[in-house]
Protein backbone atom coordinates (compact mmCIF):
# COMPACT_ATOMS: atom_id res chain seq x y z
CA UNK A 1 0.00 0.00 0.00
CA UNK A 2 2.85 2.40 0.82
CA UNK A 3 4.43 1.82 -2.60
CA UNK A 4 1.16 2.53 -4.41
CA UNK A 5 0.51 5.61 -2.23
CA UNK A 6 3.83 7.15 -3.25
CA UNK A 7 3.11 6.30 -6.88
CA UNK A 8 -0.27 8.04 -6.58
CA UNK A 9 1.11 11.12 -4.82
CA UNK A 10 3.28 11.88 -7.87
CA UNK A 11 0.09 12.16 -9.94
CA UNK A 12 -1.40 14.85 -7.67
CA UNK A 13 1.75 16.58 -6.41
CA UNK A 14 1.13 19.66 -8.59
CA UNK A 15 -2.36 20.07 -7.11
CA UNK A 16 -1.17 19.82 -3.50
CA UNK A 17 2.36 21.16 -3.16
CA UNK A 18 2.97 24.86 -2.56
CA UNK A 19 -0.73 25.83 -2.40
CA UNK A 20 -0.80 26.78 1.26
CA UNK A 21 -3.28 23.98 1.99
CA UNK A 22 -1.89 22.75 5.29
CA UNK A 23 -0.86 19.29 6.41
CA UNK A 24 -4.40 18.41 7.59
CA UNK A 25 -5.97 18.90 4.15
CA UNK A 26 -3.15 17.00 2.43
CA UNK A 27 -3.55 14.22 5.01
CA UNK A 28 -7.30 14.06 4.27
CA UNK A 29 -6.60 13.81 0.56
CA UNK A 30 -4.19 10.88 1.07
CA UNK A 31 -6.67 9.24 3.47
CA UNK A 32 -9.42 9.42 0.83
CA UNK A 33 -6.98 8.21 -1.83
CA UNK A 34 -5.96 5.01 0.01
CA UNK A 35 -9.22 3.02 -0.48
CA UNK A 36 -9.11 3.62 -4.25
CA UNK A 37 -5.88 1.57 -4.36
CA UNK A 38 -7.44 -1.57 -2.89
CA UNK A 39 -8.34 -3.03 -6.29
CA UNK A 40 -4.62 -3.01 -7.17
CA UNK A 41 -3.08 -3.74 -3.77
CA UNK A 42 -5.29 -6.54 -2.47
CA UNK A 43 -4.88 -9.07 -5.34
CA UNK A 44 -1.10 -8.56 -5.31
CA UNK A 45 -1.04 -8.92 -1.52
CA UNK A 46 -2.99 -12.19 -1.56
CA UNK A 47 -0.83 -13.60 -4.35
CA UNK A 48 2.48 -12.61 -2.75
CA UNK A 49 1.58 -13.67 0.80
CA UNK A 50 0.31 -17.08 -0.32
CA UNK A 51 3.49 -17.72 -2.34
CA UNK A 52 5.71 -16.64 0.57
CA UNK A 53 3.80 -18.68 3.17
CA UNK A 54 3.56 -21.95 1.27
CA UNK A 55 7.02 -21.50 -0.22
CA UNK A 56 8.46 -21.27 3.30
CA UNK A 57 6.47 -24.36 4.35
CA UNK A 58 7.84 -26.35 1.44
CA UNK A 59 11.41 -25.06 1.90
CA UNK A 60 11.42 -26.15 5.55
CA UNK A 61 9.91 -29.58 4.71
CA UNK A 62 6.70 -28.77 6.62
CA UNK A 63 4.60 -30.27 3.83
CA UNK A 64 6.68 -33.46 3.90
CA UNK A 65 5.99 -33.77 7.63
CA UNK A 66 2.29 -33.04 7.10
CA UNK A 67 1.97 -35.67 4.36
CA UNK A 68 3.86 -38.19 6.48
CA UNK A 69 1.25 -37.57 9.18
CA UNK A 70 -1.54 -38.22 6.69
CA UNK A 71 -2.51 -34.55 6.19
CA UNK A 72 -3.12 -33.66 2.52
CA UNK A 73 -2.42 -30.30 0.93
CA UNK A 74 -6.15 -29.50 0.73
CA UNK A 75 -6.58 -30.23 4.42
CA UNK A 76 -3.58 -28.05 5.24
CA UNK A 77 -5.09 -25.22 3.21
CA UNK A 78 -8.58 -25.60 4.69
CA UNK A 79 -8.39 -22.84 7.28
CA UNK A 80 -6.82 -20.41 4.81
CA UNK A 81 -9.46 -21.27 2.21
CA UNK A 82 -12.17 -20.30 4.73
CA UNK A 83 -10.30 -17.08 5.52
CA UNK A 84 -9.89 -16.19 1.82
CA UNK A 85 -13.59 -16.83 1.15
CA UNK A 86 -14.42 -14.48 4.01
CA UNK A 87 -11.91 -11.96 2.61
CA UNK A 88 -13.66 -12.11 -0.77
CA UNK A 89 -17.03 -11.25 0.82
CA UNK A 90 -15.49 -8.38 2.80
CA UNK A 91 -13.73 -7.14 -0.35
CA UNK A 92 -17.04 -6.97 -2.24
CA UNK A 93 -18.69 -4.91 0.49
CA UNK A 94 -15.61 -2.68 0.63
CA UNK A 95 -15.68 -2.16 -3.15
CA UNK A 96 -19.42 -1.51 -3.07
CA UNK A 97 -19.58 0.94 -0.17
CA UNK A 98 -16.18 2.34 0.83
CA UNK A 99 -14.43 2.86 -2.53
CA UNK A 100 -17.32 4.82 -4.19
CA UNK A 101 -17.60 7.09 -1.14
CA UNK A 102 -13.82 7.57 -1.13
CA UNK A 103 -13.82 8.48 -4.86
CA UNK A 104 -16.58 11.01 -4.22
CA UNK A 105 -14.80 12.55 -1.22
CA UNK A 106 -11.49 12.83 -3.10
CA UNK A 107 -13.16 14.38 -6.18
CA UNK A 108 -15.08 16.95 -4.13
CA UNK A 109 -12.06 17.78 -1.98
CA UNK A 110 -10.00 18.62 -5.10
CA UNK A 111 -12.92 20.63 -6.49
CA UNK A 112 -13.43 22.61 -3.29
CA UNK A 113 -9.70 23.23 -2.85
CA UNK A 114 -9.71 24.84 -6.30
CA UNK A 115 -12.54 27.11 -5.20
CA UNK A 116 -10.92 28.22 -1.94
CA UNK A 117 -7.42 28.59 -3.43
CA UNK A 118 -7.75 30.39 -6.79
CA UNK A 119 -4.11 29.79 -7.70
CA UNK A 120 -4.74 26.08 -7.31
CA UNK A 121 -7.59 26.34 -9.85
CA UNK A 122 -5.19 27.50 -12.57
CA UNK A 123 -3.38 24.74 -14.42
CA UNK A 124 -0.45 25.60 -16.65
CA UNK A 125 -1.04 25.20 -20.37
CA UNK A 126 -4.81 24.61 -20.32
CA UNK A 127 -7.95 26.73 -19.83
CA UNK A 128 -9.20 26.58 -16.24
CA UNK A 129 -12.56 27.75 -14.85
CA UNK A 130 -12.91 30.19 -11.98
CA UNK A 131 -15.87 28.52 -10.27
CA UNK A 132 -18.23 30.07 -7.76
CA UNK A 133 -16.88 33.62 -8.09
CA UNK A 134 -19.93 35.11 -9.78
CA UNK A 135 -17.72 36.05 -12.75
CA UNK A 136 -17.68 33.40 -15.41
CA UNK A 137 -14.22 33.27 -16.94
CA UNK A 138 -11.66 30.83 -18.27
CA UNK A 139 -8.00 31.55 -17.73
CA UNK A 140 -4.93 29.99 -19.33
CA UNK A 141 -1.33 30.72 -18.28
CA UNK A 142 1.95 29.46 -19.66
CA UNK A 143 3.75 29.44 -16.30
CA UNK A 144 3.10 30.03 -12.60
CA UNK A 145 5.86 30.94 -10.18
CA UNK A 146 6.68 32.84 -7.00
CA UNK A 147 5.12 32.58 -3.54
CA UNK A 148 1.94 30.45 -3.71
CA UNK A 149 2.13 30.68 -7.54
CA UNK A 150 0.90 34.26 -7.48
CA UNK A 151 2.85 35.40 -10.57
CA UNK A 152 1.65 34.40 -14.04
CA UNK A 153 3.21 34.49 -17.52
CA UNK A 154 1.40 34.80 -20.89
CA UNK A 155 -2.15 35.10 -19.60
CA UNK A 156 -5.22 34.50 -21.83
CA UNK A 157 -8.69 35.13 -20.36
CA UNK A 158 -12.11 34.42 -21.88
CA UNK A 159 -14.86 36.31 -20.03
CA UNK A 160 -18.39 34.91 -20.25
CA UNK A 161 -21.72 36.67 -20.55
CA UNK A 162 -24.80 35.73 -18.52
CA UNK A 163 -25.61 33.25 -21.31
CA UNK A 164 -22.15 31.63 -20.84
CA UNK A 165 -20.91 32.95 -24.20
CA UNK A 166 -17.24 33.91 -24.53
CA UNK A 167 -17.38 37.32 -26.21
CA UNK A 168 -14.39 38.97 -24.48
CA UNK A 169 -10.74 37.95 -24.82
CA UNK A 170 -7.91 39.47 -22.77
CA UNK A 171 -4.26 38.67 -23.48
CA UNK A 172 -1.39 39.89 -21.29
CA UNK A 173 2.34 39.21 -21.06
CA UNK A 174 2.23 38.80 -17.27
CA UNK A 175 -0.13 38.88 -14.32
CA UNK A 176 -0.29 38.74 -10.55
CA UNK A 177 -2.88 37.45 -8.07
CA UNK A 178 -3.19 39.77 -5.06
CA UNK A 179 -5.36 38.72 -2.12
CA UNK A 180 -5.81 39.51 1.57
CA UNK A 181 -7.33 37.42 4.36
CA UNK A 182 -9.44 40.43 5.45
CA UNK A 183 -10.83 41.14 1.98
CA UNK A 184 -13.51 39.42 -0.10
CA UNK A 185 -11.83 40.60 -3.30
CA UNK A 186 -9.00 38.94 -5.20
CA UNK A 187 -7.27 41.26 -7.63
CA UNK A 188 -5.89 39.91 -10.89
CA UNK A 189 -3.46 42.56 -12.14
CA UNK A 190 -2.51 42.13 -15.81
CA UNK A 191 0.36 43.98 -17.48
CA UNK A 192 1.21 44.77 -21.12
CA UNK A 193 -1.69 43.26 -22.99
CA UNK A 194 -4.66 43.68 -25.32
CA UNK A 195 -8.42 43.65 -24.80
CA UNK A 196 -10.86 42.35 -27.45
CA UNK A 197 -14.64 42.44 -27.11
CA UNK A 198 -17.33 41.39 -29.57
CA UNK A 199 -20.18 43.90 -29.36
CA UNK A 200 -23.81 42.81 -29.47
CA UNK A 201 -25.98 45.64 -30.91
CA UNK A 202 -29.75 45.39 -30.69
CA UNK A 203 -30.47 46.19 -34.34
CA UNK A 204 -30.16 43.29 -36.78
CA UNK A 205 -28.57 45.49 -39.42
CA UNK A 206 -25.76 46.39 -37.02
CA UNK A 207 -25.34 42.74 -35.98
CA UNK A 208 -24.51 41.76 -39.56
CA UNK A 209 -21.51 44.12 -39.43
CA UNK A 210 -20.04 42.11 -36.50
CA UNK A 211 -18.75 45.14 -34.55
CA UNK A 212 -16.00 44.71 -31.96
CA UNK A 213 -13.86 46.82 -29.63
CA UNK A 214 -10.09 46.57 -29.29
CA UNK A 215 -7.68 48.33 -26.93
CA UNK A 216 -4.16 48.07 -25.54
CA UNK A 217 -3.23 48.46 -21.88
CA UNK A 218 -0.16 48.63 -19.69
CA UNK A 219 -2.01 47.67 -16.50
CA UNK A 220 -5.48 46.17 -16.24
CA UNK A 221 -7.03 45.07 -12.93
CA UNK A 222 -9.85 42.55 -12.60
CA UNK A 223 -11.56 42.32 -9.21
CA UNK A 224 -12.91 38.85 -8.43
CA UNK A 225 -15.53 38.64 -5.69
CA UNK A 226 -15.00 35.52 -3.55
CA UNK A 227 -17.32 36.41 -0.68
CA UNK A 228 -19.49 33.35 -1.32
CA UNK A 229 -16.43 31.12 -0.92
CA UNK A 230 -15.50 32.29 2.58
CA UNK A 231 -17.70 29.67 4.20
CA UNK A 232 -16.83 26.94 1.68
CA UNK A 233 -16.89 23.50 3.30
CA UNK A 234 -14.06 21.31 2.04
CA UNK A 235 -16.04 18.23 3.06
CA UNK A 236 -19.17 19.21 1.12
CA UNK A 237 -20.48 16.34 -0.99
CA UNK A 238 -21.81 17.29 -4.37
CA UNK A 239 -23.48 15.32 -7.12
CA UNK A 240 -22.19 11.85 -7.95
CA UNK A 241 -20.87 12.23 -11.48
CA UNK A 242 -18.78 9.18 -12.43
CA UNK A 243 -19.34 5.43 -12.41
CA UNK A 244 -16.57 4.97 -9.83
CA UNK A 245 -18.64 6.92 -7.28
CA UNK A 246 -21.67 4.61 -7.49
CA UNK A 247 -22.55 1.41 -5.67
CA UNK A 248 -24.16 -1.68 -7.18
CA UNK A 249 -27.76 -0.51 -6.67
CA UNK A 250 -27.08 2.88 -8.25
CA UNK A 251 -25.10 1.32 -11.11
CA UNK A 252 -27.89 -1.16 -11.99
CA UNK A 253 -30.45 1.65 -11.97
CA UNK A 254 -28.29 3.95 -14.11
CA UNK A 255 -27.36 1.17 -16.56
CA UNK A 256 -31.05 0.53 -17.21
CA UNK A 257 -31.89 4.21 -17.72
CA UNK A 258 -28.78 4.89 -19.83
CA UNK A 259 -29.45 1.88 -22.05
CA UNK A 260 -33.06 2.95 -22.72
CA UNK A 261 -32.00 6.55 -23.32
CA UNK A 262 -29.31 5.51 -25.81
CA UNK A 263 -31.76 3.33 -27.73
CA UNK A 264 -34.24 6.22 -27.89
CA UNK A 265 -31.52 8.56 -29.15
CA UNK A 266 -30.47 6.12 -31.89
CA UNK A 267 -34.05 5.45 -32.97
CA UNK A 268 -34.90 9.15 -33.10
CA UNK A 269 -31.77 9.93 -35.11
CA UNK A 270 -32.30 7.05 -37.56
CA UNK A 271 -35.90 8.12 -38.05
CA UNK A 272 -34.76 11.68 -38.75
CA UNK A 273 -32.13 10.54 -41.29
CA UNK A 274 -34.60 8.19 -42.98
CA UNK A 275 -37.15 10.97 -43.40
CA UNK A 276 -34.48 13.32 -44.77
CA UNK A 277 -33.29 10.74 -47.30
CA UNK A 278 -36.78 9.76 -48.43
CA UNK A 279 -35.39 6.40 -49.50
CA UNK A 280 -37.77 4.25 -47.47
CA UNK A 281 -41.25 5.78 -47.79
CA UNK A 282 -43.99 4.22 -45.71
CA UNK A 283 -47.12 3.64 -47.85
CA UNK A 284 -50.31 5.12 -46.51
CA UNK A 285 -52.96 2.68 -45.40
CA UNK A 286 -56.04 2.69 -47.65
CA UNK A 287 -59.58 2.29 -46.42
CA UNK A 288 -60.88 -1.00 -47.83
CA UNK A 289 -64.51 0.11 -47.46
CA UNK A 290 -63.93 3.06 -49.82
CA UNK A 291 -62.22 0.76 -52.33
CA UNK A 292 -65.29 -1.46 -52.37
CA UNK A 293 -67.48 1.59 -52.99
CA UNK A 294 -65.19 2.54 -55.92
CA UNK A 295 -64.49 5.92 -54.35
CA UNK A 296 -60.74 5.42 -54.55
CA UNK A 297 -58.68 3.43 -57.01
CA UNK A 298 -56.44 0.69 -55.56
CA UNK A 299 -52.70 1.27 -55.82
CA UNK A 300 -52.19 -2.03 -57.70
CA UNK A 301 -54.58 -1.03 -60.50
CA UNK A 302 -52.82 2.33 -60.87
CA UNK A 303 -49.48 0.53 -61.17
CA UNK A 304 -50.91 -1.69 -63.90
CA UNK A 305 -52.27 1.27 -65.83
CA UNK A 306 -49.14 3.45 -65.54
CA UNK A 307 -45.91 1.49 -65.68
CA UNK A 308 -42.66 3.34 -65.01
CA UNK A 309 -40.38 3.05 -68.04
CA UNK A 310 -37.32 4.41 -66.16
CA UNK A 311 -35.43 1.54 -64.54
CA UNK A 312 -32.05 3.13 -63.73
CA UNK A 313 -30.37 6.39 -62.71
CA UNK A 314 -28.84 6.70 -66.16
CA UNK A 315 -32.31 6.46 -67.68
CA UNK A 316 -33.59 9.18 -65.36
CA UNK A 317 -30.71 11.53 -66.23
CA UNK A 318 -31.07 10.80 -69.95
CA UNK A 319 -34.70 11.89 -69.85
CA UNK A 320 -33.76 15.35 -68.51
CA UNK A 321 -32.27 18.37 -70.18
CA UNK A 322 -28.65 19.28 -69.54
CA UNK A 323 -29.37 22.10 -67.08
CA UNK A 324 -31.95 19.96 -65.27
CA UNK A 325 -29.46 17.12 -65.11
CA UNK A 326 -26.82 19.37 -63.51
CA UNK A 327 -29.36 20.72 -61.06
CA UNK A 328 -30.51 17.23 -60.00
CA UNK A 329 -26.92 16.01 -59.56
CA UNK A 330 -25.91 19.08 -57.51
CA UNK A 331 -29.00 18.80 -55.30
CA UNK A 332 -28.33 15.12 -54.72
CA UNK A 333 -24.66 15.79 -53.93
CA UNK A 334 -25.54 18.55 -51.45
CA UNK A 335 -28.17 16.37 -49.79
CA UNK A 336 -25.77 13.45 -49.38
CA UNK A 337 -22.99 15.72 -48.07
CA UNK A 338 -25.34 17.25 -45.53
CA UNK A 339 -26.57 13.87 -44.34
CA UNK A 340 -22.99 12.51 -44.06
CA UNK A 341 -21.89 15.54 -42.01
CA UNK A 342 -24.88 15.09 -39.72
CA UNK A 343 -24.09 11.39 -39.27
CA UNK A 344 -20.41 12.10 -38.50
CA UNK A 345 -21.23 14.74 -35.89
CA UNK A 346 -23.89 12.56 -34.29
CA UNK A 347 -21.56 9.55 -34.33
CA UNK A 348 -19.15 11.24 -31.89
CA UNK A 349 -21.99 12.09 -29.51
CA UNK A 350 -23.39 8.55 -29.62
CA UNK A 351 -19.92 7.07 -29.11
CA UNK A 352 -19.49 9.16 -25.95
CA UNK A 353 -22.91 8.06 -24.72
CA UNK A 354 -22.19 4.37 -25.29
CA UNK A 355 -18.70 4.71 -23.78
CA UNK A 356 -20.30 6.20 -20.65
CA UNK A 357 -22.84 3.34 -20.66
CA UNK A 358 -20.11 0.70 -21.09
CA UNK A 359 -18.06 2.18 -18.25
CA UNK A 360 -21.03 1.69 -15.90
CA UNK A 361 -21.37 -1.99 -16.85
CA UNK A 362 -17.60 -2.40 -16.47
CA UNK A 363 -17.61 -0.85 -12.99
CA UNK A 364 -20.52 -3.05 -11.90
CA UNK A 365 -18.80 -6.29 -12.88
CA UNK A 366 -15.41 -5.14 -11.55
CA UNK A 367 -16.85 -5.08 -8.03
CA UNK A 368 -17.71 -8.77 -8.28
CA UNK A 369 -14.51 -9.63 -10.17
CA UNK A 370 -12.34 -8.01 -7.48
CA UNK A 371 -13.82 -10.23 -4.77
CA UNK A 372 -13.42 -13.39 -6.85
CA UNK A 373 -9.89 -12.45 -7.99
CA UNK A 374 -8.64 -12.59 -4.38
CA UNK A 375 -9.92 -16.17 -4.09
CA UNK A 376 -8.53 -17.29 -7.46
CA UNK A 377 -5.11 -15.67 -6.93
CA UNK A 378 -4.84 -17.47 -3.60
CA UNK A 379 -5.31 -20.78 -5.43
CA UNK A 380 -2.59 -19.63 -7.84
CA UNK A 381 -0.12 -18.50 -5.19
CA UNK A 382 -0.52 -21.24 -2.58
CA UNK A 383 0.19 -24.25 -4.85
CA UNK A 384 2.84 -22.26 -6.70
CA UNK A 385 4.69 -21.67 -3.43
CA UNK A 386 4.43 -25.38 -2.59
CA UNK A 387 5.82 -26.29 -6.02
CA UNK A 388 8.79 -23.88 -6.22
CA UNK A 389 9.68 -24.65 -2.56
CA UNK A 390 11.34 -21.33 -1.95
CA UNK A 391 10.54 -18.77 0.77
CA UNK A 392 11.77 -15.25 1.45
CA UNK A 393 11.62 -12.17 -0.76
CA UNK A 394 13.73 -13.43 -3.65
CA UNK A 395 12.27 -15.77 -6.26
CA UNK A 396 8.72 -15.70 -4.78
CA UNK A 397 8.64 -11.90 -5.07
CA UNK A 398 9.75 -12.04 -8.72
CA UNK A 399 7.18 -14.73 -9.59
CA UNK A 400 4.39 -12.86 -7.78
CA UNK A 401 5.18 -9.56 -9.54
CA UNK A 402 5.29 -11.23 -12.97
CA UNK A 403 1.95 -12.96 -12.39
CA UNK A 404 0.35 -9.81 -11.01
CA UNK A 405 1.60 -7.63 -13.87
CA UNK A 406 0.18 -10.18 -16.32
CA UNK A 407 -3.14 -10.13 -14.46
CA UNK A 408 -3.15 -6.33 -14.17
CA UNK A 409 -2.23 -5.50 -17.77
CA UNK A 410 -4.76 -7.98 -19.16
CA UNK A 411 -7.38 -6.23 -17.02
CA UNK A 412 -6.30 -2.76 -18.22
CA UNK A 413 -6.33 -3.67 -21.91
CA UNK A 414 -9.61 -5.56 -21.59
CA UNK A 415 -11.17 -2.60 -19.74
CA UNK A 416 -10.11 -0.14 -22.44
CA UNK A 417 -11.43 -2.42 -25.19
CA UNK A 418 -14.71 -2.78 -23.29
CA UNK A 419 -15.17 0.99 -22.90
CA UNK A 420 -14.71 1.48 -26.64
CA UNK A 421 -17.28 -1.25 -27.33
CA UNK A 422 -14.83 -3.66 -28.99
CA UNK A 423 -15.74 -6.40 -26.50
CA UNK A 424 -18.63 -6.75 -24.06
CA UNK A 425 -18.02 -4.74 -20.84
CA UNK A 426 -18.76 -7.79 -18.67
CA UNK A 427 -16.03 -9.75 -20.47
CA UNK A 428 -13.65 -6.81 -20.05
CA UNK A 429 -14.13 -6.92 -16.27
CA UNK A 430 -13.82 -10.71 -15.95
CA UNK A 431 -11.18 -11.54 -18.58
CA UNK A 432 -8.07 -11.36 -16.38
CA UNK A 433 -9.80 -13.32 -13.61
CA UNK A 434 -11.04 -15.99 -16.04
CA UNK A 435 -7.52 -16.40 -17.45
CA UNK A 436 -6.12 -16.96 -13.94
CA UNK A 437 -8.84 -19.51 -13.09
CA UNK A 438 -7.51 -22.45 -15.19
CA UNK A 439 -3.96 -21.60 -14.05
CA UNK A 440 -5.07 -21.92 -10.42
CA UNK A 441 -6.84 -25.22 -11.08
CA UNK A 442 -3.81 -26.62 -12.92
CA UNK A 443 -1.32 -25.56 -10.22
CA UNK A 444 -3.52 -26.96 -7.45
CA UNK A 445 -3.69 -30.34 -9.22
CA UNK A 446 0.09 -30.40 -9.78
CA UNK A 447 0.83 -29.45 -6.18
CA UNK A 448 -1.55 -32.12 -4.88
CA UNK A 449 0.14 -34.77 -7.07
CA UNK A 450 3.66 -33.60 -6.05
CA UNK A 451 4.54 -32.66 -9.61
CA UNK A 452 6.94 -29.91 -10.66
CA UNK A 453 6.06 -26.54 -12.07
CA UNK A 454 6.58 -27.64 -15.65
CA UNK A 455 6.24 -31.27 -16.61
CA UNK A 456 7.95 -32.06 -19.91
CA UNK A 457 8.31 -35.82 -19.34
CA UNK A 458 5.15 -36.81 -21.18
CA UNK A 459 6.19 -34.62 -24.12
CA UNK A 460 9.57 -36.36 -24.41
CA UNK A 461 7.89 -39.76 -24.04
CA UNK A 462 5.51 -38.95 -26.89
CA UNK A 463 8.40 -37.83 -29.11
CA UNK A 464 10.43 -40.99 -28.32
CA UNK A 465 7.39 -43.17 -28.95
CA UNK A 466 6.75 -41.49 -32.34
CA UNK A 467 10.34 -41.86 -33.54
CA UNK A 468 10.49 -45.38 -32.14
CA UNK A 469 7.55 -46.44 -34.32
CA UNK A 470 9.10 -44.68 -37.31
CA UNK A 471 12.49 -46.50 -36.86
CA UNK A 472 10.78 -49.86 -36.30
CA UNK A 473 8.71 -49.49 -39.46
CA UNK A 474 11.85 -48.56 -41.44
CA UNK A 475 13.68 -51.67 -40.19
CA UNK A 476 10.73 -53.88 -41.15
CA UNK A 477 10.74 -52.40 -44.68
Amino acid sequence: MVIFIFQGIWLFIDDLAGKGLGIVIIGKFIFYFIPTLVDKVLPLTVLLSSILTFGTFAENYEFAAMKASGISLQRGMRSLIIFVLFLGVVTFFFANNIIPKSEQKMFNLRRNIAKVKPAAAITEGVFSDFEGTGQGMNIKVERKYGEKDRFLDNVIIHKKTNQSVNNTVIKAQSGELISSEDSDIIQLVLKNGHYFEELKPKKSAEKRKHPFAKSRFETYTINIDVSELNDQDLEEDQNITTDKMKNVVRLIKDIDSLGKNNVEKVEAFSKNITSRMGAFPIPEKQDSSLIKLNKIVPVDSLANQQKDTINSIEGLLASLKVWQRMQVVNNAKNSVTGILNTVKSKKEELQKRFKFYNSHILSLHKKYALALSCIILFFVGAPLGAIIRKGGLGLPMVVAIILFLTYYFIGVFAGNYAKEGNIHPALGAWLSTLIMLPLGISLTKRATADKGLFGFGHIFDSIKQFFGKFIKKKKED
